[in-house]
């Protein structure tokens, strides 16, 4: 059974524990354009602020200079909804990760500006080419798998 299809969002779920998933996701993201400007370790900060375990789970924030400086030129406060998350977490069978994108035309359709949106669709194929390559790498046999002793 794969995963739910998201409103806000696109989702896969990969063969690799956590830490691969997370590395895999920051080289498909500098390889589209994308640095990670933040990344917050939500397990460790549930832990510290409410002593409670959660599931390893990042959240990155993904910011394609040129694309930001383009959408901040056409709206100062479009920063509001800026940088692109992406998120990593534990899935629940052990070795699988979930990595998920929040797609851009549902994040900046809430300007309602619709010169706005080739911007956004052009955000969004490159999160998407990035999520593909991800899946395509933490494939079973692909060059990235590590290899047993």
């Amino acid at each position: 059974m794969g995963l739910p299809s998201l409103r806000y969002g696109f989702q896969v779920e990969v063969p690799r524990p956590y830490e691969e998933a997370v590395a895999l996701v920051k080289e498909a993201l500098a390889e589209k354009g994308f640095g990670v400007l933040t990344e917050i370790d939500v397990k460790a900060t549930l832990k510290k602020k409410l002593d409670v375990e959660f599931r390893p789970y990042a959240i990155l924030g993904a910011c394609n200079p040129p694309l930001a400086h383009r959408a901040l030129s056409e709206e100062r406060a479009i920063g509001l909804l800026l940088p692109c998350n992406v998120v990593v977490y534990a899935a629940d069978a052990p070795g699988r990760s979930v990595v998920a994108v929040l797609d851009p035309v549902a994040q900046l359709g809430i300007t309602g500006r619709d010169d706005i949106r080739p911007l956004a669709e052009q955000v969004r194929a490159l999160l998407r080419g990035a999520l593909d390559d991800v899946e395509r790498r933490a494939a079973p046999g692909t060059m990235n798998e590590k290899r047993s002793s």
